[in-house]
């Protein structure tokens, strides 16, 4: 209630929808640490709410304000930039394979990768098979593949907590820039 107080701008205005949405990611994603790793349904649950709300920020940053996006993106060295759109593409697919009902796919090892870490940010991300790709078009293969292979690549055998530490720094900026290059874009087309 707050929070709610202070944040009282209009619903309507595209920056209070993407300040709401990072919050939430920040506020699921800070959350992690804390989870009680002996409850592992709710421990699988809260790591897919972060999932969920890491590649939502994600498509509206990308959507909504690509200049910023762009521009962060840009900021990196090559390998970086590869790394971090790898590892979006990676939490995209795990993303789509949990709505498809793919729920029973093991996307995380409920184990911490350092022995006495209890935290679920340690516990590590799965490798998993290669998805059946059969009854899609070719396009859609294409885009699954690629997204697949970009989990193994960015995600697999890494700890759940690097992984949404890397994306939400990331975001977070975009999200910072947004407003400015926004206002930018929109003063340059008013001359």
């Amino acid at each position: 209630m707050a929070w709610n107080r202070q944040n009282t701008a209009d619903p309507a205005d595209p920056l209070s929808a993407l300040n709401w949405a990072i919050t939430a990611m920040r506020d699921t994603t800070q959350r992690l640490p804390g989870v009680v790793p002996g409850d592992r349904s709710r421990a699988l649950a809260e790591i897919g709410e972060a999932v969920w709300r890491v590649t939502i920020v994600d498509a509206t940053l990308m959507r909504h304000h690509p200049m910023a996006y762009d521009q962060v993106m840009a900021a990196r060295a090559p390998a970086e930039r590869q790394l971090i759109e790898e590892t979006l593409a990676g939490l995209r697919y795990v993303r789509n394979q949990i709505s498809q009902d793919a729920g029973h796919v093991d996307f995380v090892r409920p184990e911490p990768v350092y022995p006495g870490d209890g935290r679920i940010t340690a516990w590590t991300w799965n490798q998993v098979p290669e998805p059946p790709l059969a009854s899609l078009l070719p396009r859609a293969q294409q885009w699954e593949l690629a997204r697949y292979q970009a989990y193994q690549a960015r995600l697999a055998g890494r700890t759940v907590g690097e992984v949404f530490e890397r994306t939400t720094a990331f975001l977070e900026r975009v999200a910072a820039l947004a407003p400015s290059v926004t206002s930018q874009g929109r003063a340059g087309t008013r001359s």
